[in-house]
């Protein structure tokens, strides 16, 4: 007992050790650096090159939607910053990392149980990389919406290092639990909520709360039936019958339940495919192919299930290759890795469909509507509570103790990427104007007269 007690301590404490070996290797004052290389390409062309694989007719919306501030922009440039992150100097402490790390990608939604949890809530780019990609993209993020917001830099400064010094701490915590206790953690919306010291923040959130939980339950809105037929409402530009291309959906739904366990593949069969509409989703996303699926059991209750695109993540060329060579697997595995209540509709096609992989899970609209970046007085809050969220996906997927022990215990990695946020969200502002001189020039078009 004495000697098996003791092996598991020297275990840790060579996990520890790691963490603290990689932190000579990278000191902590290295993620504040931030200059863009030589190289560096030009990222209009980077979104351009992106875009080649992309439905062309949809590309107008995403520019579109990149040029109303920088915090759009930034939201639609993951591939630009995969390749600036993979510029900086990188720890080999990996773990699955979401790829898309900004504040937007976090939500709150309800678990099959019905019950209101918060979670990393998007995982088209998640691969294995280094650990310190995800916290400086939320950082980065973190300062543009402050920005935005025009708030004081330095409130954009608080809040980088804010969501940096509540990932630190959180995955302290979480080295201390056994596996299993560290796994099956999760955070609870509702107490969460709770928990905010000012009454008029609290009250605004669980307002948002319930009216996105009311949507969910009302199926959006985007259900109808009508002369005893099931339909998806348009809901033009968002959500439209796009004709040409439902055959490539249906043949897709048609092979996802394959994928799925097989309890789960019965619960999916109760429900009869009725109608197909495509969805323009997000800002980064926009082109994929990406359509939402009625499907309506026969006791007439409807169920919408939603089918995206899965190319190649960003951090590829940077992080190397994911081992999974259908890249709808590639998603489903991360988000089943990083995400604390999965979906259990959550599934890929296993062949391709017109040249593509998908993925498929449950519509969800319910992020919260980006709740940090609407109300400015969340931002604090809200900062905190994605870091929390990070700490507790990446201690799933990572090895907690040595990244722990790389971080230590003082703020002088909290300062590093609060001012590694600074910098890039200056980057940002520049890469827009980039942006939006190309739309000026012609060189890319938003669709608007």
């Amino acid at each position: 007992m004495n000697n098996s007690s003791g092996r598991v301590t020297s275990e840790i404490a060579e996990r520890r050790a790691k963490g603290a070996e990689w932190r000579r290797q990278v000191p902590l004052g290295a993620h504040a650096e931030w200059k863009p290389p030589a190289n560096r390409a030009d990222p209009v062309e980077v979104l351009i090159e992106q875009g080649k694989s992309r439905i062309q007719e949809l590309l107008p919306v995403r520019y579109a939607r990149m040029k109303t501030d920088p915090f759009a922009f930034l939201r639609g440039a993951a591939a630009i910053m995969a390749a600036d992150l993979a510029s900086c100097p990188a720890t080999g402490l990996r773990v699955q990392a979401c790829g898309d790390c900004h504040l937007s990608n976090f939500g709150g939604y309800a678990s099959p149980e019905s019950t209101p949890v918060f979670d990393v809530n998007d995982f088209d780019e998640t691969l294995p990389a280094p650990f310190e990609w995800d916290v400086k993209r939320l950082a980065a993020s973190l300062a543009v919406a402050g920005r935005v917001a025009k708030l004081p830099g330095r409130e954009c400064r608080r809040l980088a290092r804010a969501a940096t010094k509540s990932y630190r701490r959180r995955l302290g915590e979480l080295a201390l639990l056994s596996p299993l206790d560290a796994w099956s953690s999760r955070i609870d919306l509702a107490a969460t909520i709770a928990a905010v010291d000012s009454n008029k923040i609290r009250h605004q959130i669980e307002r948002r709360r319930e009216a996105v939980l009311q949507g969910a339950r009302e199926h959006y809105g985007l259900v109808e039936k009508k002369n005893g037929d099931w339909r998806i409402k348009d809901r033009p530009p968002l959500v439209r019958h796009l004709h040409h291309h439902e055959l490539h959906a249906h043949q897709a739904f048609a092979s996802y339940a394959e994928s799925l366990q097989e309890d789960r593949r019965v619960l999916v069969q109760r429900y009869h495919r009725r109608d197909i509409a495509f969805k323009t989703v997000g800002v980064g996303s926009v082109g994929t192919f990406c359509a939402i699926g009625l499907f309506v059991a026969d006791d007439g209750s409807p169920l919408l299930l939603q089918i995206k695109e899965a190319q190649a993540s960003v951090l590829a060329p940077f992080a190397g290759a994911s081992e999974y060579a259908n890249h709808g697997e590639r998603v489903v595995v991360g988000q089943r890795m990083m995400q604390a209540t999965p979906d259990v509709f959550l599934g890929w096609t296993q062949n391709l469909v017109n040249g593509r992989y998908f993925y498929v899970r449950r519509l969800k609209d319910s992020r919260l509507a980006n709740i940090g970046a609407i109300l400015e007085e969340a931002l604090p809050y809200y900062a905190k509570l994605c870091g929390h969220t990070l700490a507790r996906a990446h201690a799933r997927a990572g090895d907690a103790i040595a990244l722990s022990g790389y971080m230590g215990d003082d703020s002088e990695f909290d300062k590093a990427i609060a001012e590694f946020a600074m910098a890039y969200a200056d980057q940002t502002e520049h890469d827009w104007h980039a942006l939006l001189d190309a739309i000026k020039a012609g060189r890319i078009s938003t669709g608007e007269a």
